[in-house]
């Protein structure tokens, strides 16, 4: 199971380091198969604002751009067709490995015209399969920031395995509950609010044992869902579970 250490913290109230935290998740019993920093894939990606966009000469679905990297103004060929003046978005430099193109950036001419670098979107640094325009971010990120800092992957994140006989700590609460038991913390209150019921349940339920084995199920308990419509998640839970 994998989770980011912002996310154990809404549940475990802890100032330990990600070191402790996986040194105390092993020795409970919680065994860590890895702890990696997605971030380090994006090191030299940043936060950059594109200060002009205008048609390419030569070609009637490129723009050129004039982006922003926080420490010099460059010259980027774009054929997203989302791609403005005045946006923000995620400047991959010359030298950057593009993981969803599988390719390191490299000075280039397109279509006779010098580009430097490349403004990328989610499908080109494998977040979603999105790719019909560039990553667009919010105005507030700051120009020449770390560009995974502004997409949120700036968090450690813990792969742990877990034994048939704990699916308790298939949920990060209760991975949080078992750390805060070792003394790493303090469990958080919870904040999920109880749902009442709305109508009777029309499944019948039924339980029938032998005499001798009459207290096999002490406890049944069950509940029917309606009005669920099938939809995509909130952009905070895919970003999250992504």
């Amino acid at each position: 199971m994998k989770f980011t250490r912002s996310w154990l913290k809404e549940h475990l109230d802890t100032e330990a380091t990600v070191e402790e935290i996986a040194e105390t998740l092993t020795r409970i019993g919680l065994e860590v198969e890895e702890v990696f920093d997605p971030a380090s894939a994006l090191k030299s990606y940043r936060v950059a604002e594109v200060v002009k966009a205008e048609r390419h000469p030569d070609a009637d679905k490129l723009q050129v751009l004039e982006v922003d990297t926080g420490k010099e103004r460059l010259q980027v060929v774009c054929g997203a067709p989302n791609a403005r003046a005045g946006m923000k978005g995620v400047f991959a430099p010359v030298g950057a490995y593009v993981p969803g193109l599988d390719f390191t950036l490299t000075k280039a001419k397109i279509r006779g015209v010098e580009s430097n670098g490349m403004m990328v979107s989610e499908k080109e640094l494998e977040l979603s399969d999105e790719h019909a325009g560039i990553i667009e971010l919010p105005a507030k990120a700051k120009v020449g920031s770390p560009a995974a800092k502004a997409l949120g992957l700036d968090d450690a994140v813990f792969d742990i395995a877990i034994t048939p006989n704990r699916p308790d700590c298939l949920g990060v609460r209760g991975v949080a509950r078992d750390l805060a038991a070792a003394g790493l913390g303090k469990l958080r209150k919870e904040t999920v609010k109880p749902v009442k019921g709305r109508f009777e349940n029309p499944v019948p339920i039924k339980l029938e044992f032998p005499k001798d084995a009459k207290n096999a199920c002490p406890v049944f308990a069950g509940r029917l869902v309606r009005g669920v419509k099938n939809r995509p998640s909130p952009e905070w839970l895919q970003r999250r579970l992504r």
